[in-house]
């Protein structure tokens, strides 16, 4: 039976609420089925305006007559076309209620999920949000995005493999802003490659922005669909979205010479190789994990308030905090490039970096107790002509002398001076050295004298406990503590020997402190005296103010200690304070296994080069090469995520290069929390003509590649004779690897 034009239809409107259409003249009849919608349910949004999703059930299955009289669907054909029409209205009923609205795409992709016999829902892919922004959701259409978006979620480093189209980057640019608002990640890192310039920018015309800008104009776009338009300029100026070209992304390096600090002092970053250790910012050491040169890049010398330093390039990453980050307890990750001109707040410097915790270094064994050669260092005569002698006005001093150095007898000689005797000394018989000079001579200290004298290197790089018992020992005798008015106490050091004042800046920035080093030089000074007389100073001094962090007593003696601990409080901090170009050098990367990515580098400045708690993109990753996508893969850090996308069948790379994309599915399959999505041409969602395009693509590349198998009669069309491609030259994107793309 062959039912009337339903209302809403071109046709005439009809006297009775009857909707019904009809399948083909001459179908056989079946038994009918009736499915009730909920009275709740709104029967115009499940027909759709003027029925047009009453007529896509009817275009969809022909041999189905489909009648709807008020709430009731009535249903006549075959058994499996029926039944699938019935759990298609029960899925359009749940979709109806949650809210969303219904469109005759979001018909024709629930039966191809209902006709797939695949386990998962339409209702649960259609409902699935991701991301809402000024009205419009973005959520996945189809089972394979659904897929993809949950692999996302589960998986660490995920490929979104598929023909243009099919939501691969829009779909991940969705996840990441999601992930940042959850405040799952600090930052969005976004990326790919630029092969059309050969990666070459520099050789193009413009600033850096309108060199790179055409390249990741379709990231932009995604961007701006999902986070407001006004922020984002405000979000990529604070680092938190980060967009440039793959090449870029390997810039984050230091000069071959830089130094990196290793359970046994510092080395040369450049000859550190993979599984050596380097000291992180908690004073652990960690492994390095890879090491990547970089080749010449252009290098800027990064300096603090106190006089530290080091060399980076532009695109080196930096832990800093501002007064707004500290503010909202968060730090922030940024480049060298990104600080560089903006150093300087309202009421100070901007960006302030970590401090390092104490490390411990690889304990060596001393000749010397390392606070008596802070003492002997600081108020001791060892000249070596004369047995050592010590002066000071407090005897405490010279008993710690006496009970840390073995073999030797503190004799007071009058005033403040004190000789160093030998225990045990007589007259007559064999002469025996004074086991102190012996020591000094051992240690090259014999000899020296207030300019010249020096810590030796064993006590620098030495266990903490070493190290601060050398640094005591010279606070107890040349340093004390300073107090101000409304100011916490700081220390105070000074010296006129311009090396011992360069050990005392190392030994307390190894403790996690600070120092700032200004010079009292001797021309003008009003001379000193002694016993009455005017003693003219014959040396420039160094006075160098200390701060250290809790925890970290900077005396041993009595009352300097109970000054100190009475006012302190205060702690040692570290401000960006500039950055100057000094060239092009040749640059090394490294990856640490550090929970935090951070490092030790020159001065004890902390820093990192790898990418954490970040949603990183690479889209059109078929372009990379092999070496960029190992590079690109190894630079993950800690919390991050990382999704890749690509289409294997649209490769620009020059001949003879192969495709990352290709040849990464062969190495990294079964390593866990690593997987792979494949989209096809039914993952389509832009205009109903591209899924065409690729399907017919698709089918010329299949016929092509069956044409050109050996053996094949017809290799010789005359499509080869005009000019096409035979199977030497037939783009290896429809040749070779064709079942990476398959699930």
């Amino acid at each position: 039976m062959t039912e009337p034009d339903h209302p809403g239809s071109s046709e005439e409107p009809q006297d009775t609420d009857l909707t019904e259409t009809t399948g083909r003249e001459g179908a056989a009849r079946a038994p009918m089925h009736t499915v009730v919608i909920p009275p709740e349910t709104s029967m115009a949004a499940l027909l759709g305006p003027r029925d047009e999703l009453l007529r896509t059930v009817e275009r969809s299955f022909p041999h189905v007559d489909v009648m709807v009289r008020g709430n009731e669907f009535r249903l006549a054909g075959p058994s499996g076309d029926v039944a699938i029409i019935e759990r298609l209205i029960d899925e359009l009923v749940v979709i109806v209620a949650a809210g969303q609205p219904l469109n005759r795409d979001a018909v024709e992709r629930s039966i191809g999920m209902l006709r797939s016999a695949s386990a998962e829902r339409p209702a649960d892919v259609l409902t699935m949000n991701i991301i809402s922004n000024r009205g419009r959701t973005i959520r996945p259409k189809t089972l394979h995005q659904k897929h993809y978006v949950d692999a996302i979620d589960k998986h660490t480093i995920v490929f979104g493999i598929g023909p243009a189209g099919t939501g691969k980057t829009y779909l991940a640019m969705a996840k990441a802003v999601a992930a940042l608002q959850a405040k799952q990640v600090n930052r969005i890192i976004l990326t790919r490659p630029a092969v059309e310039a050969g990666e070459r920018l520099g050789f193009l015309p413009g600033t850096l922005n309108d060199k790179i800008d055409p390249y990741l104009r379709p990231l932009y776009d995604a961007l701006h669909d999902m986070v407001d338009p006004d922020s984002i300029p405000r979000l990529m100026a604070s680092g938190t979205v980060e967009v440039a070209p793959l090449a870029y992304m390997r810039g984050r390096a230091q000069p071959l010479d830089a130094q990196v600090l290793t359970p046994d002092g510092f080395r040369d970053i450049g000859s550190l190789r993979v599984g050596d250790l380097v000291i992180g910012s908690d004073g652990g050491p960690t492994p390095v994990l890879g090491v990547y040169p970089q080749g010449p890049r252009e290098v800027y010398r990064v300096s603090t308030q106190d006089g530290a330093s080091t060399l980076a390039c532009g695109e080196h990453l930096w832990r800093v905090e501002t007064a707004s980050d500290k503010r909202r307890g968060r730090t922030r990750v940024v480049q060298t490039s990104d600080m560089d001109g903006r150093l300087r707040a309202v009421y100070g410097r901007r960006f302030e970096l970590p401090m390092m915790s104490p490390p411990e270094l690889t304990p060596r064994p001393v000749p010397l107790d390392p606070y008596a050669l802070g003492l002997l260092l600081g108020d001791a005569c060892i000249t070596a002509t004369t047995t050592p002698t010590f002066s000071t006005t407090t005897p405490e001093l010279a008993e710690a002398l006496e009970d840390v150095i073995d073999g030797i007898e503190v004799r007071h000689k009058g005033g403040c001076d004190y000789v160093l005797n030998r225990a045990g000394r007589g007259r007559g018989g064999v002469i025996v050295a004074n086991p102190v000079t012996e020591v000094l001579r051992d240690l090259g200290l014999a000899g020296t004298r207030s300019q010249t004298k020096f810590v030796p290197e064993e006590y620098l790089v030495n266990s903490f406990a070493v190290r601060l018992a050398v640094l005591q020992g010279l606070l107890d005798t040349d340093g004390g503590p300073v107090t101000q008015a409304g100011r916490t106490c700081r220390v105070h050091y000074a010296t006129v020997s311009p090396r011992l004042r360069d050990d005392v800046v190392f030994l307390v920035r190894s403790l996690g402190g600070t120092a700032y080093c200004r010079t009292r030089p001797a021309e003008g000074r009003q001379p000193g005296r002694a016993k009455g007389r005017p003693v003219p100073y014959r040396h420039d001094a160094f006075v160098v103010d200390i701060r250290l962090p809790p925890g970290v007593p900077p005396f041993r003696l009595a009352h300097k200690r109970e000054t100190y601990e009475a006012r302190t409080g205060g702690r040692p901090m570290r401000f960006v304070d500039r950055i100057e170009p000094v060239g092009i050098q040749e640059t090394v990367c490294i990856r640490v296994a550090a929970d935090d990515s951070l490092y030790v580098t020159d001065d004890f400045l902390v820093t990192h080069n790898t990418l954490n708690d970040a949603f990183i993109i690479l889209d059109e990753a078929q372009n990379t090469s092999a070496e960029q996508m190992k590079m690109f893969l190894t630079r993950l850090g800690f919390g991050s995520k990382m999704v890749v996308t690509g289409d294997v069948t649209q490769v620009d790379l020059p001949t003879g290069t192969s495709s990352g994309l290709r040849v990464v599915r062969d190495i990294l399959a079964g390593v866990e929390d690593i997987y792979f999505a494949t989209l096809t041409s039914a993952d389509v969602v832009r205009h109903r003509l591209v899924s065409s395009i690729v399907e017919a693509y698709g089918k010329h590349d299949e016929s092509r590649r069956r044409r050109d198998r050996p053996g094949s009669h017809d290799r010789n069309t005359p499509h080869d004779r005009l000019g096409g491609r035979g199977r030497d030259d037939t783009d290896e994107a429809t040749t070779r690897h064709t079942p990476a793309g398959e699930q």
